[in-house]
C-alpha cells in the first residue's frame, strides 16, 4: 500500500480516464457529497466518471448523484472509494468488487488499509475537503453543482461547523462554495433547520428511554426496531439521531443502539473532546473519529447493549 499526497493522487487520477466511485453502507452527506464532487470535477477534465448506486441512498441526498451513476464495474474502469474507512464499510453487493478498488480517498483516523493506494488525512473534517484539494491540484472546474456537493459533505460531517474537527482548512473551503454561487440558506435551511414530525417523534422517545451513566456523563439510548416502526420514521429521519443524545446537557459520550432489519445492532457513538469514541467501536470491529465512530454488532439489541454499557463504564473510569 503506498500512501499518497493530495499532489500524487492528482497526478494519479490525470493519468487514468475512467472511473467508477463507491461509497459506503448508510451513506451520509460527507461520503456522498465527495463522490458527486470527485465525480463531476473528473468529467470536467474531460474524464469517464461515474458513481456506483447506492442501495442505501434516502431521499434527502439523492439530489446529489442524479445523473451521475451506471449500474455495473465495465472492464477498464478504476474503482476508488470515497470516505469508505474499511472494506466492511462497504454495502455488500460492493464487496465483489473489492479486489479492484485502486485507489482510497478518506479522512479516518480509525482505519484498515485495502487498496494499493490511499490518501487519507485524519485532519480534515471531512472527506469532502480532501476532494476540493484534489480537485484544485487537478486543475478542474468547481462550478455551483461541485461546490454545493462539497459544501454538504463538509457542513453535514462538522454539524454545521459546530463540531470539535471543524478547523480554519473548514471554513476556508466552505468560503470557496460560497464564492462558487451555492444557495447557502436554503442547504442550511434544508439540512439544519428543518425536523419532520417523525424526526421529532423519536427524539421524545429518546428523552424518555434514554440511560443516563455515571453520574450524567454517559448516555445509552437502546432503539428497538419495532420502536422506529410504531413511530413511522424513515432512514432521513434517523439521520445523525445518534448526535441528539450527547447535546444533553452535562453528556460528555453518548451510544446509541438501533436494531437493523438484519437482527444486528448498529452502534453510534459522539463524544466531546477528550473522549476517544473510537476506543468503544474498535472493541466492536469499528472505527471513526475521537468524536465520531461506529460499528456493526452481530448480536442480539439486548446484549449488544450489555457489552456497550460495560465499554463506556470502562472508558469513563479511564478518562
Amino acid at each position: 500500500m503506498t500512501k499518497l499526497t493530495r499532489t500524487e493522487a492528482a497526478e494519479y487520477l490525470l493519468a487514468h480516464d475512467h472511473y467508477l466511485l463507491l461509497t459506503h453502507r448508510r451513506p451520509d452527506g460527507d461520503t456522498l457529497g465527495s463522490s458527486a464532487a470527485l465525480c463531476l470535477g473528473l468529467r470536467s477534465l474531460g474524464k469517464t466518471c461515474h458513481i456506483l448506486p447506492n442501495p442505501e441512498i434516502t431521499p434527502r441526498f439523492a439530489f446529489l448523484h442524479e445523473g451521475l451513476t451506471k449500474e455495473d464495474a465495465e472492464e477498464g474502469d478504476i474503482l476508488v472509494t470515497v470516505d469508505v474507512a474499511s472494506p466492511g464499510m462497504l454495502p455488500n453487493s460492493f464487496l465483489p468488487l473489492l479486489d479492484r478498488v485502486q485507489l482510497r480517498i478518506d479522512h479516518h483516523a480509525s482505519a484498515t488499509s485495502f487498496t494499493p493506494r490511499e490518501l487519507v488525512d485524519p485532519d480534515s473534517a471531512s472527506c469532502a475537503e480532501l476532494v476540493w484539494d484534489v480537485l484544485e491540484e487537478m486543475g478542474g472546474s468547481m462550478d455551483t453543482r461541485l461546490a454545493e456537493a462539497v459544501y454538504v459533505g463538509l457542513s453535514t460531517d462538522t454539524g454545521c461547523f459546530r463540531f470539535a474537527n471543524t478547523t480554519e482548512h473548514t471554513f476556508a473551503t466552505a468560503a470557496k462554495c460560497a464564492r462558487a454561487g451555492i444557495a447557502l440558506y436554503e442547504l442550511n435551511q434544508e439540512l439544519f433547520e428543518t425536523n419532520t414530525l417523525g424526526r421529532l417523534r423519536i427524539q421524545g422517545w429518546i428523552v424518555e428511554h434514554m440511560k443516563l451513566l455515571h453520574g450524567g456523563t454517559v448516555a445509552l439510548t437502546v432503539i428497538p426496531r419495532q420502536v422506529e416502526q410504531e413511530i413511522g420514521v424513515t432512514e432521513d429521519d434517523m439521520d445523525n439521531i445518534s448526535n441528539f443524545p450527547r447535546t444533553v446537557a452535562g453528556v460528555h459520550i453518548a451510544a446509541t443502539l438501533r436494531e437493523t432489519a438484519s437482527g444486528e445492532a448498529k452502534l453510534s457513538v459522539r463524544a466531546v473532546p477528550g473522549y476517544d469514541a473510537t476506543r468503544i467501536t474498535t472493541q466492536f470491529g469499528g472505527g471513526g473519529h475521537k468524536g465520531a465512530a461506529g460499528a456493526n454488532i452481530n448480536l442480539p439489541l439486548a446484549e449488544a447493549a450489555k457489552q456497550v454499557e460495560a465499554a463506556l463504564m470502562e472508558l469513563t473510569m479511564d478518562n
